[in-house]
Parts: C-alpha cells; structure tokens; sequence
C-alpha cells in the first residue's frame, strides 16, 4: 500500500465572490508501506461534526474518531460489506457522549431526544433511512436494517417495503425487527441535558427580549410621548432600530458554547472489491421543534454512494454535516458525488462548496451557511512494478471540507497500524459560513491477491 499523506502550505485562493474565501491545502510528503499478504485492504475515512470543537475537548473528539475508525476497519478486514463496516463506524460515533448523534444527541423544545440517520449502498444503490427515532440507542443501525430488507425484494401482497421511516412508526418497526429498545432517560447524557438547560434560559431571556422590542415599537407608533418600556429579562430601555429589530442578538450557538453547537457525525468507507457506502446520523438542532427531520435523514441530503458505473468513471461517497436545513435545500450530498466525476477532485470539491453552496441561490437571503463534507473516490488503476508486470491497485482520494470554524475527521486505511486524526480549522481572519476550507490526501492500495503473486 501506499500512502500519500500530509498537510503542508495553506494558500488563499481567487473566489467569484468576494465574501468567500477559499482555503487550499497542499498535499504532499509520500509515504510507502508494504501490503501485508492475505490482508484484506479498505479505507475509511469520518467526522465528528462540522461546528465548533474547542481544544479543551479535543482529544475526547480525535479519540472517538480513532475508534469509528478502527470499527469500520475490522469489519472489513473481516471481509464484511462496506456498508456494515460504515455502520460499524456510525455506531461507535454514536454511542460517544461527546457527539451530537445517538447517545447524548441535543434535546428538542419538549427536552426529548429524536434522531435522524441514513445509509447508502454504492455497488445496489439502495439507502435506508429514520427520521424523528425517539427509544433507539443507535438510529444508524435501524437505517441500515432498512437497506437490507428492501434488498430482498417485495414484501406480501407485492408490497413495496419501507426505506424511510419517521417517529413513532420508525420505533415500532425497530422493535420488531430485533433491535432493542432504550429507555429515554439513558439517551440524554449530563452533557446534554446541562446544554438543554443552558439553551432554554437564553430562549426564554430571547422571548422576552423580543416582546419587549415589541411593545416599544408598538408605542412608538402610537406616539405615546414620555412613556418608556422596561425590559423585563435585563431591567434596562430595549434596543431598536429601524427596523424593529434587537440590536443585541442572543444566540444559542457560538464559539464560546460548543454545546449543542456539533452536528451530524458519519462516514465513508471503500472495501477491497471497490464498494462504497456512506452513512449519517444526528440528534438535529437544539431545541428544534419536536418532529423536526434534518438532513441526516433525507436522499442525497445526508449522505450519498455509488459505484463507478457506464456514467460514472470514480467510485464516490460523500457525508455531510452542518445546519441541515442549509444542507437540504442545496442537496449538498448529491452534488459532491457529481462533481467527483471530474478529473481534479480537489478543484471540484472546492467549487461545489463555493457555488452550490455558499453561492447558492437558494440559500440566497442566509446571513452565513454553514455545513461540512467529507468525501472520497475511488478507481481501479494500474502500478508498473520493477519487474515491468502490472499490479492492480485501488486509488482512493479523500478530502474534507467545511464553512463552519472547525470540523474533526479521522481515517485509516486496512494496512495502517492506526488511525490518524485531525481537527480542521478555519484561517484567522476567516468568517464562518462565508468561507471554506479544504483538506485531504491519496491513498493506493494494493490488491493483497496480487502481492502473493509477485
């Protein structure tokens, strides 16, 4: 196998707009191992969330990625399918309190916890998805068990079976398929329910502020002359301008409370055949509106996979993370996996995320989008070795990208000792949601088959 790794130079990139800033890391620094025979080879590569992660966190968020990795690893060196291994690497995610997925997710308005997750299989093109889940310890696993029994074809009376289940209906298929239920009250973590209390004193201080803006306008058209308005959450005249609008904001989500602020985690796998699969999973926003479903959970939103194919020269995977309803209207997951099929995939990366997303129009009246990718693509080329033969290897590219301040991410390849781990942060300077940066490198992998044969 051989590894081609490293981050070296940022430089700034040209944009088509001038609110964007394009930031580009060069990948070089090649580095050699030799496949180990009979070893079965892969890739994964995963996210922790697009969002803020603070340093004080940092090794919990790199840790936890290095054991999604792992998951997902022995899984395929086991010889499982790339999507049980993508699952693998999901569940781990999952069940870590430190991500906004499964165990621990953000609390919604009622304090109840409804998670969103999805699969897709890149060799059959069939995705399984779960939406508002509430009683489920890892939502991705229900995801996937949809994927496989929609692969077995047409339930009695020639019923077309479910790939997508949302709420209450979504539990009670879970629960008699097999899969276990959880008691509400081990979902939510001392993490998640501090954030929640945290985040409902600030909505309340919000509200108040807002009835009072209100009311001061109200009178002021009235011209009710001598009066003044109090407001009641911090005992002082309301702010206004023109408009009508605070000129304080109090927002849930900023860089001085990561709490809430992560969202989607997933992952991208290729296994030894060349299939790919892609896979999601999310708590949502908090204190979202209770049935609230994000772009975990929705078709070429969340995630996306397929195979190279008679229109399709690059295997491709792609998942996402970020504000979901910013990634569902651009789709953003499809759109990475299209772009892929150009010959420089760092360069088409990077201008889907500038112009079908930052760009695009229908995110037009948006203050800052914000999301992240990560994505890899993979095809079957050729390596002359010194005694002139040809050896069949698996090229794999993968990169991330982000608008957000930062996005953590790990990947692993079948042949590495251990997984490497990596928190990518916005350049001083740059502005949330109005700029992107993007990272990532190359790794070949070299059909052990052939190795024995040399």
């Amino acid at each position: 196998m051989i590894m081609e790794k490293g981050i070296s130079s940022v430089e700034v990139l040209p944009s088509k707009s001038s609110q964007v800033t394009a930031v580009k890391v060069v990948v070089k620094e090649p580095e050699t191992k030799q496949t180990q025979r009979g070893k079965r080879v892969g890739f994964v590569l995963v996210h922790a969330g697009a969002g803020y992660h603070s340093e004080s966190k940092a090794k919990e968020y790199k840790h936890v990625c290095k054991r999604a990795c792992q998951k997902a690893i022995e899984k395929l060196q086991a010889g499982a399918l790339a999507t049980d291994a993508v699952t693998a690497a999901l569940i781990e995610l999952e069940d870590s309190p430190f991500t906004n997925a499964g165990l621990g997710s953000n609390l919604n308005l009622l304090g109840e916890i409804e998670c969103d997750a999805s699969i897709m299989d890149g060799k059959s093109l069939n995705f399984g998805a779960v939406g508002a889940l509430s009683g489920i310890k890892n939502p991705v696993s229900v995801a996937n068990r949809l994927l496989c029994e929609g692969q077995k074809g047409k339930l009695s009376a020639g019923r077309i079976p479910p790939c997508f289940l949302v709420g209450e209906g979504a539990y009670r298929w879970a629960v008699d398929h097999g899969i276990p239920a959880c008691p509400p009250g081990i979902m939510a973590t001392r993490f998640s329910l501090a954030a929640f209390k945290r985040n409902k004193r600030k909505l309340e201080l919000a509200e108040k502020v807002e009835t009072d803006l209100i009311q001061l306008k109200k009178r002021r058209q009235s011209n009710e002359k001598g009066s003044s308005v109090m407001c009641s959450a911090c005992g002082r005249p309301p702010k206004a301008n023109e408009g009508g609008k605070g000129g304080d904001q109090i927002k849930l989500y900023s860089p001085e409370n990561d709490s809430g602020t992560l969202d989607t985690v997933g992952a991208v796998v290729v296994d030894q055949e060349g299939n790919v699969a892609a896979a999601v999973s999310s708590g949502g926003l908090a204190l979202k509106h209770p049935g609230r479903v994000g772009q975990a959970a929705l078709y070429g939103c969340g995630c996306w996979a397929e195979n190279t194919g008679a229109h399709t020269p690059y295997s491709t995977a792609v998942s996402t993370s970020g504000c979901g309803e910013h990634l569902v209207r651009t789709i953003l997951a499809r759109e990475c996996s299209c772009a892929l099929q150009t010959e420089d995939a760092h360069q088409a990366l990077l201008e889907t995320m500038q112009n079908k997303f930052i760009g695009s129009p229908f995110l037009a009246n948006e203050d800052g989008v914000l999301g992240g990718v990560i994505v890899l693509r993979s095809c079957r080329c050729s390596a002359e070795r010194e005694s002139s033969q040809e050896k069949p290897t698996l090229l794999v590219e993968f990169l991330w990208s982000h608008t957000t301040e930062s996005m953590c991410v790990g990947y692993m390849s079948a042949q590495d000792g251990k997984a490497k781990t990596h928190i990518s942060r916005l350049p001083p300077g740059a502005v949330a949601g109005q700029s992107v940066a993007i990272e990532g490198g190359v790794c070949r992998l070299e059909s052990p088959e052939s190795s024995t044969n040399s």
